[in-house]
């Protein structure tokens, strides 16, 4: 059984249709990518799943239960946490308060300070000062560690590699890659298509709002997935 399966999922922003029809799967430690041009519905489509849209709540199955539509709060105590896109740092807090920020409604877990400092040894380093202070990679580190701390089984990153340099986006997959090695689920949308077809199992690809191929990495070729991103 899947952990997470979408079922003809459709959503909206007013009367503007975003979503239409999607399905998805991702089994139990499983890595997805979901790749696609900008405006393909891809970010929408994570805050579907992340309870930040309001959506049918059959669309929705997470560990066999129904929970489209349900709040954010409520999917994160079930284990259904985001990275967002743009990183979303409290200004006004200090490195570490804002991974404690993420452990306000932690479930049980491997995850705490210690490991999320292990893991990023730059954040340790600068645990006191202001998040605003990180660079880039830096903050998008913390925006990992803060989603690691409430100890997801399924955890959703929106647009890892944006505007960040390829040795930072480099590293920042093989923290990826260390996460979904321990078990978690990670459902990931990039345009990096170099690097997240070396990460992931399973690959989505969409294009106005559908979904336009879907395979296995090995299974997808290059001509394939051009088409498939741009509808030649």
């Amino acid at each position: 059984m899947s952990l997470l399966a979408v079922r003809q999922l459709s959503a909206f922003y007013g009367s503007f249709q975003a979503l239409f029809d999607v399905s998805l799967e991702a089994a139990e430690g499983e890595t997805v990518a979901v790749i696609g041009a900008n405006g393909a519905g891809k970010t929408t489509f994570l805050r579907s799943v992340a309870g930040v849209l309001s959506v049918p709540a059959a669309a929705v199955s997470f560990a066999g239960d129904a929970v489209g539509g349900r709040p954010a709060h409520e999917l994160a105590e079930r284990g259904i946490v985001m990275v967002p896109e743009g990183r979303r740092i409290f200004p006004s807090l200090s490195v570490e308060e804002n991974l404690l920020v993420g452990a306000y409604r932690r479930r049980p877990g491997r995850w705490s300070l210690a490991r999320v400092y292990a893991l990023f040894p730059a954040l340790a380093e600068r645990r006191r000062q202001p998040g605003p202070n990180l660079s880039g990679g830096e903050q998008q580190m913390l925006a990992i560690g803060r989603a690691l701390m409430a100890n997801p089984r399924l955890l959703l990153v929106d647009e890892i590699s944006l505007g960040l340099a390829p040795a930072v986006v480099k590293d920042l997959y093989r923290v990826l890659r260390a996460i979904a090695e321990e078990g978690t689920t990670t459902l990931v949308v990039d345009q990096d298509i170099s690097q997240i077809m070396g990460l992931a199992q399973r690959v989505y690809c969409f294009r106005k709002g559908t979904v336009s191929l879907a395979g296995r990495p090995a299974e997808l070729t290059r001509e394939r997935i051009s088409a498939a991103y741009f509808g030649l």
